[in-house]
């Protein structure tokens, strides 16, 4: 290793650095002969793509190098060799318009080893890519050591022994040390290299801030900004009435351009006052009657004021039978319909009410959502079949009266975000409500959960409102950190899933 360096330099590569440029390749590929690049193949890369070539230099002599070019990946067979990528190294396959990164070469001399130089070189690569908006890097790894177990072992039994750190291969372990996953076995990929025994390893990694091209006017957010309310249980005097306190939350939040309002579960239960005298599994029925109003007017307050709104949850009857559902009522004026699926044992006992039976995620302006209320946050299955769909937001309406249930209602939504790596945002309702049976006392404070990782808040807990409190609550959650998290987490509780020994899927609804 160098001592005495004074300056480490990353450079665009030029003609002028031919000459220590081809001693550096010979010294490289001191094994394969005549591998080196000509001039004429160094200038071709240079004029078709001169970003994508760069060279390390410490104390102005060169160090290291990185050529790469961008492919149509899509034009290419996987099984592809390195005379069909370059186009028997004329580059002719460079496409400007391309979506992957591909990289040609990449070495580091030998007296410069051990600076994790070649990590320099790769970064650059990813920010490369990034800021080129394309979808990932790719490139044919050569797996050097290979020839000494090539008798005894297949290409997949020495990398899968790679990885448990059995053997060594220092170009492969360097490079899915670098977040690179080997993803096929590519035979007869580069001429004349005998130590890998005429194999190579097409090593990917994607870009989790590509954002595919599209036609359309509207973008995607990562920044969303969440409106949760605290909703105070008092009595109306009618559903006029109790629209206008829930179109007043709706303005506040909006007047803060939040992207959602969340509703707590049966924020509508006041109006069952009016029927108090009527058993509780009539009352509850009658409540159901005021359902399509509300939703219908909520609908209406999305357009009108540029609001997602998640509605909490209500009461509805559908072919003769009692659930608890909520719906999203999007900005666009679309409406989507979402069910509690667990029921609780006294809306079972009391109100004689249904668990639904469909669990879906649903597509947003926002990025993609799930909603579970209240008892069902209890049941970590159902958020995960919802990872497993992709989604980002976990909103979970509730209805909690004591501090015990709310804290199950919270402590689970909180693992749920750990475990699914997503936000969780919980709203309830506070006060009291003596004059409607079985809902008689409420106890909440509503949050916003995070992951717990070095670019979250470390305890986990993004936003809280005060408890038992009439007011709402605002917070930003960066869906992009979400997106670096599955990939380059402290742990990765979905990557990391055991799926060779347990399998977790939905039944195809009849």
């Amino acid at each position: 290793m160098i001592e005495n360096i004074e300056n480490i330099e990353l450079e665009y590569l030029t003609l002028d650095d031919y000459k220590e440029l081809k001693e550096a390749m010979i010294e490289a590929y001191s094994s394969m002969p005549d591998s080196y690049w000509k001039e004429s193949h160094i200038k071709s890369l240079i004029d078709k793509f001169p970003d994508g070539q760069v060279v390390i230099k410490i104390n102005g002599e060169l160090a290291g190098c990185a050529l790469s070019i961008i492919l149509d990946y899509g034009k290419f067979d996987e099984s592809h060799t390195y005379k069909d990528i370059t186009e028997n190294y004329t580059f002719e396959t460079h496409d400007s318009g391309g979506d992957v990164l591909y990289g040609i070469d990449v070495f580091i001399k030998s007296e410069y080893r051990g600076l994790r130089l070649g990590r320099r070189l790769y970064d650059y690569r990813k920010e490369l890519t990034e800021k080129l908006n394309l979808r990932g890097i790719a490139f044919g790894g050569r797996i050097p050591n290979y020839h000494k177990y090539s008798a005894t072992l297949s290409p997949k039994e020495y990398i899968e022994k790679v990885k448990r750190k059995e053997i060594n291969d220092p170009v492969l372990n360097f490079q899915m040390s670098n977040d690179f996953h080997p993803s096929k076995i590519l035979k007869g990929y580069l001429e004349g290299d005998e130590a890998s025994n005429d194999f190579a390893v097409l090593l990917e990694w994607d870009n989790i801030s590509y954002e595919k091209p599209t036609k359309k006017a509207n973008t995607n957010k990562t920044v969303v900004r969440l409106g949760l309310i605290q909703w105070q249980m008092r009595l109306y005097k009618d559903l006029e009435e109790l629209m206008q306190q829930a179109e007043y939350f709706i303005d506040a939040v909006s007047a803060y351009r939040s992207d959602f309002a969340l509703f707590p579960e049966f924020f509508n239960a006041p109006l069952m006052a009016d029927n108090n005298h009527l058993p509780e599994s009539q009352a509850i029925r009658e409540l159901a009657k005021f359902t399509p109003k509300i939703v219908d007017k909520f609908s209406e307050l999305a357009i009108s004021y540029n609001i997602n709104v998640i509605t909490g949850s209500m009461p509805e009857m559908r072919d003769g039978l009692l659930y608890n559902v909520g719906y999203i009522c999007k900005r666009d004026g679309t409406k989507e319909r979402y069910e509690k699926l667990h029921v609780t044992p006294d809306e079972a006992k009391v109100w004689g009410m249904q668990g639904g039976n469909e669990l879906k995620t649903f597509d947003t302006d926002c990025g993609k959502i799930g909603v579970l209320i209240c008892y069902d946050s209890e049941f970590p299955e159902l958020s995960r079949l919802l990872a497993d769909e992709g989604m980002d937001i976990l909103f979970v309406p509730f209805l909690t009266d004591t501090q015990n249930g709310y804290s199950r209602v919270r402590n689970c939504s909180q693992a749920r975000a750990i475990e699914n790596e997503c936000y969780v945002a919980i709203a309830g309702s506070v006060g009291n409500l003596p004059k409607v049976n079985n809902m008689d006392i409420q106890y909440a404070q509503s949050m916003v959960f995070t992951p717990c990782d070095f670019s979250f808040p470390a305890n986990g807990i993004k936003a809280e409102a005060t408890t038992n409190t009439e007011m709402i609550l605002i917070a930003d959650v960066d869906l992009s950190l979400l997106r670096e998290l599955n990939q380059f987490g402290s742990v990765r509780n979905l990557k990391d899933r055991r799926t060779d020994i347990f399998e977790l899927k939905k039944r195809i609804k009849k």
